[in-house]
């Protein structure tokens, strides 16, 4: 009888060891081959473990398991029969389940002014991948429309859901039980406290900041959105002018492109651009390669497809590994100042923040404009302290003039003039 033996596969250069995060499966399911059948912790990344061949599968690892790469961690036995009425994985379950949502009609009436009873939609179970998103981020099933048959919540719907957000008046209230609990710490999770606390001993890192005038952004964004839409298939966001404005100052300030490595320095004649996002396993830092060639549309057309793999656990290592520099946005969940943690081994990292309307001083006079906090944190071992503030007015002027932006760190009066 033939048995295939599924071993952990490589997830990428430097990884030797993988921690099973959660069985899609139980021991003795029929599995469909390229059924995701487990989730797999890294230390960089969570990533989906596929079947090879359809089959009945017997599980030899247990969930939290470590286990090394090339070990066994399932069997399947691919001469056993499909059981009539075999469930489908839940990919292919999804078509059924549109066809049962024309049924709810009465949906569309969540937009009533009281919302409470449409709290008591999830009439099923969540799935194992789904039930961990859920305990890791604090849903709970009332917050969730299952698709799955008979109402089961699967991993996507929870996904979708995050993204939609939640009714702020449906906030969970404490057990008040005085229990405590106790949660391993995925391989994931350790490998991050290990890189931020070795940043804090290994690196002497300052913090500069600065403020930008907005405005003019803002401005340009309100004229263009929209034409920028049509032709370019993508939205004018913020991100793309930080980006640019950054490449810019790159290359005038070399240095906080670069990073140590040993007793010897690097420096890039490129700019691989990390991007921080947000996703249901956390913050993730996708990179955007090349970014000091790209245009505004193309930054914004590849931070949106590295988010959306990212949202949908799909982003590989090969994509969050190799950034020169890195920009966080905590502004969208309305932090207004704060100092960002280097990611190494990369040299600085530049956080963006709320943007609120603040008086201000011009020409002798009070206005109101909308400001933004920026700050950058640097390792002080390469990037001197001119380089580090040079570098934030830089980009400060940059965005404050984006019309520099096309000519680089000159304006079009300066290009026009020689100068």
């Amino acid at each position: 009888m033939p048995i295939l033996e599924m071993k952990v596969p490589s997830p990428g250069e430097s990884i030797s060891e993988v921690e099973i995060a959660t069985w899609l499966v139980s021991n003795g399911d029929w599995v469909e081959k390229d059924q995701t059948i487990a989730e797999v912790d890294s230390d960089k990344a969570t990533l989906e473990l596929p079947a090879e061949e359809s089959g009945v599968i017997t599980l030899k690892a247990e969930e939290g398991d470590t286990v090394a790469v090339g070990d066994v961690v399932c069997l399947i036995d691919t001469d056993a029969e499909r059981p009539e009425g075999a469930a489908k994985p839940e990919s292919t379950s999804q078509a059924p389940a549109k066809e049962s949502s024309k049924e709810e009609a009465p949906a569309p009436q969540e937009k009533a002014p009281n919302p409470a009873p449409a709290k008591t939609y999830a009439s099923g179970h969540a799935s194992p991948a789904a039930a961990k998103i859920m305990k890791e981020n604090n849903v709970s099933a009332q917050q969730i429309q299952g698709t799955g048959k008979d109402g089961r919540i699967t991993k996507q719907d929870v996904v979708q859901a995050m993204s939609a957000g939640f009714d702020s008046n449906a906030a969970t209230t404490w057990g008040g039980s005085r229990e405590q609990k106790r949660e391993k710490m995925s391989s994931l999770r350790r490998k991050i406290a290990e890189r931020l606390v070795s940043v804090k001993n290994e690196t002497a890192m300052l913090t500069t900041f600065n403020e930008v005038n907005m405005q003019p952004i803002m401005d340009m964004r309100s004229k263009y959105k929209e034409t920028f839409r049509e032709v370019h298939g993508v939205n004018l966001g913020f991100m793309s002018f930080f980006t640019k404005a950054v490449t810019t100052a790159l290359e005038l300030y070399p240095a906080v492109n670069g990073m140590i490595d040993g007793k010897e320095m690097i420096f890039h004649d490129y700019a691989d651009i990390g991007i921080a996002v947000s996703s249901p396993k956390g913050l993730m830092v996708p990179v955007v390669r090349n970014a000091e060639q790209m245009g505004l549309a193309e930054i914004e057309a590849e931070i949106k497809r590295l988010a959306i793999k990212a949202r949908d656990g799909k982003i590989t290592i090969d994509e969050m590994t190799g950034g020169t520099f890195t920009i966080t946005n905590g502004g969208v969940f309305g932090s207004m100042l704060s100092t960002p943690i280097i990611n190494p081994p990369q040299s600085a990292i530049l956080g963006m923040h709320n943007i609120v309307q603040r008086p201000m001083a011009e020409n002798g006079e009070v206005v109101i404009r909308p400001m933004m906090y920026v700050a950058l944190s640097y390792d002080h071992r390469i990037i001197d302290g001119k380089e580090s503030v040079s570098f934030l007015v830089k980009v400060k002027e940059m965005l404050e003039n984006p019309e520099r932006m096309l000519f680089g760190s000159k304006s079009p009066a300066e290009v026009l003039l020689g100068l």
